[in-house]
């Protein structure tokens, strides 16, 4: 036997013979299975952090961010002080560009005082200078930077034009005094919504702080009250829940045929402040298909730990200041007493003590309020009545800020903790204003079929 003949199969051997063809795809198979084990790998890889934060500035940038309650001083609205400047207010154009804010609503807010007709005319003088210096910032100082939209649509043109976007909120009727023909005026004014009542009770409504001394004016709604919801719903004003009393709201639930909306509240079921919305407005919220602003005011996110974190920096401010010699205020109760410019000639005065209290403030042991407390009630809310229904809010200049998104600069945070818990992309632009153009529409909507059966 030749050895050729010793490695000859024999003729009943069970050897497959493959086409060429066939030899050449299993080739490039075996050649690929290397290359599709590393493309498997870098899938199911975990996300880094650097690709988590790429990731999360890139749906920033894709989603309009809108903030529902920034509130305004018009000392910060003329040629020698203003927006387009960096002035230490926690919004201003450039801190929005820096931060991706695309949409603010500045606030005309009145603090409740007399009902009377002294008291009316104040509040109507104080209400119109500040609509007037909204619309001098869009109209004649920065028409290139921002624009005021009273519509969805004007939102998103505006946006698409690269410019940043006004909008104006009334807080505290007040300012109508007793003349319902008011509420158009404010609605050709810009305002696309406003509360019925602020701290304390107005001639509308009760306000929530009756809750602190039990004392109520009108047991909820007047009946101007009522009038006036359905005026707002006639000029497409969205109804601000935010400040009335729980009664008032669950009153006001019933009257209004448009949605509603509560432009800088959190849930009550986490932090029981009165400024809260507990599960059953909630719940009421949601099949009035409404929408609540979650505000990133400290002690609405969480009382103890803001109050555990206040003492601390409280003394050793109060160190610092004995070591400068200056007066500071230890009772916040103090700073809501005070004028805008009462107030703002305070933080004027008290500048340089603040700038040494930032250095030292890695002294404090307790840990400040932050953006993840905040979150938590985004995601309660989310989680109660829905995602169709949260949006968010900062507070600014009014009081609000926590730890991460204290200025409208540091906004891109909120959407990276929206991004570390999981929200996609489509969530996350319903919550940061899909929910809350949608309640505007609707409400637009309602105020047309309104005006159309009116004649």
């Amino acid at each position: 036997m030749t050895n050729r003949e010793a490695f000859s199969p024999r003729p009943d051997s069970r050897v497959t013979h493959f086409p060429q063809p066939a030899i050449s795809v299993m080739r490039s198979v075996f050649l690929l299975i290397p290359i599709l084990s590393v493309l498997l790998a870098c899938a199911t890889a975990p996300e880094t952090e650097d690709q988590l934060v790429e990731r999360a500035q890139g749906i920033h940038e894709r989603v309009i961010t809108l903030d529902t309650h920034d509130d305004i001083n018009v000392r910060n609205f003329t040629e020698e002080r203003n927006y387009t400047m960096d002035l230490p207010t926690q919004v201003t154009l450039p801190k929005m560009r820096e931060g991706g804010l695309d949409v603010a609503w500045f606030i005309v807010y009145t603090g409740q005082g007399d009902l009377d007709e002294a008291g009316f005319d104040a509040a109507y003088e104080n209400a119109v200078s500040k609509f007037d210096a909204i619309h001098w910032l869009a109209s004649e100082k920065a028409p290139d930077d921002i624009e005021l939209a009273l519509t969805s649509d004007d939102v998103r043109r505006i946006v698409a034009d690269g410019k940043l976007v006004a909008m104006i909120g009334i807080e505290n009727g007040y300012p109508m005094g007793t003349d319902l023909g008011r509420i158009q005026e404010f609605a050709e004014r810009g305002a696309r919504y406003m509360s019925l009542a602020h701290n304390g009770h107005s001639q509308l409504s009760d306000s929530n702080t009756g809750e602190g001394d039990g004392v109520w004016l009108h047991n909820g709604l007047s009946d101007l009250g009522r009038d006036a919801i359905a005026e707002l719903n006639k000029w497409g004003i969205m109804i601000d829940l935010s400040h009335p009393s729980k009664v008032a709201n669950m009153e006001t639930f019933e009257l209004s045929r448009a949605n509603v909306m509560a432009s800088h509240s959190s849930a009550r079921a986490l932090n029981g402040h009165s400024r809260n919305m507990d599960d059953e407005q909630l719940m009421a919220l949601k099949e009035n298909g409404g929408v609540i602003q979650t505000v990133a005011f400290r002690s609405y996110v969480n009382q103890e730990k803001d109050r555990a974190y206040r003492e601390a920096t409280d003394a050793l401010r109060t160190e610092i200041a004995e070591e400068m010699g200056v007066s500071v205020i230890t009772d916040r109760r103090q700073w809501f007493s005070m004028s805008a410019e009462e107030r703002e000639a305070y933080q004027d005065a008290i500048a340089p003590l603040e700038e040494e209290l930032a250095i030292r403030a890695a002294d404090i042991e307790e840990e400040p309020v932050n953006v993840a407390d905040f979150v938590d009630h985004i995601d309660y809310l989310v989680e109660t009545i829905g995602i169709d229904h949260v949006g968010i809010s900062s507070d600014f200049d009014g009081g609000g800020g926590v730890e991460g998104w204290n200025d409208a600069s540091e906004t891109f945070n909120v959407t990276l903790e929206l991004v570390r818990r999981g929200y996609s992309e489509e969530e996350i632009g319903k919550i940061w204003s899909g929910n809350l153009l949608r309640v505007l529409d609707e409400v637009q909507a309602v105020a047309a079929q309104i005006q159309a059966e009116e004649g």
